[in-house]
């Protein structure tokens, strides 16, 4: 927007009080300009808190960090347009942005491919204003200055993220403890089961009965054994290690490296017997997740359940595991909290220090992340369970939230108990990624007689650590 746009914009916004207005772009916008026009942010803030809609609408004033503006448009990268795709939606219809001031780079990948697909493109030079990292892999970005700003640098104060779970914020945070990426989602887990087959093999009504029931480790294992026993050695009580493993890998009380160098604990082989005992007595199914055969398996009467997060509702696992919607089973499910609070996953959004659009990243991920009218619409709309206490306890406590895929209840009341306790301080560390796919792998290899004993687990697990992860010291 040149000079003469901007001035009739601030007019406009003067002359209609305590509303925002929708903006047109604003191409050659620079932070110091914006700074000067921050006097209507206060009106902008009254409307977003009435009506819902976004603080900031492209070309008004609001942004105050010192990253560069006045870009031609602002650069996405992610691996996938699960979440990209319907929030540039929302966003778009509040704001009043077009798609030409967006520029969405799709990597088509699984999440663990993702950072390889990012190197490549940082080393080929190409535009980049914001980009999503995941847990396991967030800090191999956030500690590089080079790759992400501090969110300060966009004008965003720590408190602006006050009402965010706090392990998210954990992630987030480079080993300084300054915040370079946010999330708006949080992704806390739960165990869903079937409800039918729940209350055939073991009188189980409700989901606070069965949370009884599976309470913990030992609970969990005596219940597949019920379950395993009282439908003639047919069922399994869930479908994967690799799922029992995102739950578990929540209990862990010390990092996975420490001084550089891995650590085995007792927390390792406890989950070696757990694994064997599950696998060799059939109380879980001998599949991999992401296949075909294990979404299917939710359709027949093979498993009672799978563990499932914030996100895994939808297609992506248990939508799909009842067959879509009218599916086989669809409707046939329940959620409760499991043997332990666990998150599985999250995206959390960093900023490139090279941005030339920074004034739109940060009314981005203000909607995303900051303003709670916004989060509460998309909480909503998608669904999605968002990164903010206060909007998803107002939803819990209004019932504003009823999924059909489990009979009506109410998924996001069951896990906003769960996020509340996950508590990742300390345990965060670059390579976490790459380490529990280790774990896992040598535990199902073990399972598989492909190692002789726990021992050999143990071994097989370091080999495989040490050829993945180079830089770290293993004993």
């Amino acid at each position: 927007m040149n000079k003469l746009k901007r001035t009739l914009a601030l007019v406009a916004t003067l002359a209609i009080s305590a509303t925002a207005f929708v903006g047109c772009g604003d191409d050659n916008n620079s932070s110091s300009s914006s700074k000067e026009d921050s006097s209507s942010s206060a009106a902008d803030e009254t409307s977003a808190a009435e009506g819902g809609e976004s603080s900031t609408a492209e070309g008004e004033a609001g942004y105050i960090g010192s990253l560069k503006t006045g870009g031609d448009k602002m650069t996405i990268l992610c691996w996938t347009p699960d979440d990209v795709n319907p929030m540039l939606e929302m966003w778009k219809g509040d704001t009043g942005y077009t798609d030409d001031q967006i520029n969405f780079v799709n990597f088509s990948v699984g999440g663990g491919e993702a950072a390889a697909q990012y190197d490549q493109y940082f080393l080929g030079g190409d535009d980049v204003d914001l980009f999503m990292v995941e847990a396991d892999w967030a800090l191999k970005y956030i500690n590089d200055d080079s790759a992400t700003a501090p969110m300060s640098e966009l004008g965003f104060k720590d408190e602006d993220f006050a009402g965010q779970y706090a392990y998210t914020m954990d992630i987030g945070k480079d080993s300084n403890g300054v915040i370079k990426g946010v999330s708006w989602q949080a992704a806390p887990g739960g165990w869903c089961y079937r409800t039918d087959l729940a209350e055939q093999y073991l009188g189980v009504k409700t989901p606070e009965e069965m949370q009884e029931k599976v309470s913990d480790w030992d609970k969990f294992q005596a219940t597949a054994k019920e379950v395993y026993e009282a439908s003639g050695n047919k069922t399994a009580l869930t479908t994967t290690l690799g799922g029992i493993w995102q739950a578990f890998a929540a209990n862990r009380s010390q990092p996975w490296v420490k001084d550089d160098a891995l650590v085995i604990d007792d927390f390792c082989n406890t989950f070696i017997d757990l694994a064997k005992d599950m696998r060799d007595n059939k109380y879980v199914m001998d599949l991999n997740q992401w296949t075909d055969e294990w979404k299917a398996a939710g359709q027949t009467d093979d498993t009672m359940g799978y563990f499932v997060s914030t996100w895994g509702f939808g297609e992506s696992i248990l939508l799909s595991a009842a067959g879509g919607e009218g599916g086989a089973t669809y409707g046939k499910w329940n959620v409760c909290n499991g043997p332990t609070p666990y998150f599985w996953g999250g995206t959390w959004m960093c900023v490139s220090p090279n941005t030339d659009n920074a004034d739109m990243v940060y009314d981005f991920i203000k909607y995303f992340t900051v303003d709670e009218a916004s989060m509460e619409k998309y909480a909503l709309g998608k669904p999605e369970y968002v990164n903010n206490m206060n909007v998803m306890q107002k939803i819990v406590d209004e019932k504003s939230n009823s999924n059909p895929l489990l009979g009506g209840q109410d998924q996001f009341a069951v896990l906003h108990e769960t996020a509340k306790n996950i508590d990742l301080n300390g345990l965060i560390t670059p390579y976490d990624a790459s380490i529990k796919q280790a774990f896992i792998d040598a535990v199902n290899a073990y399972c598989a007689g492909e190692t002789a004993d726990a021992a050999a687990c143990i071994e097989d697990f370091k080999d495989r650590v040490a050829e993945s992860v180079t830089d770290i010291t293993v004993d």
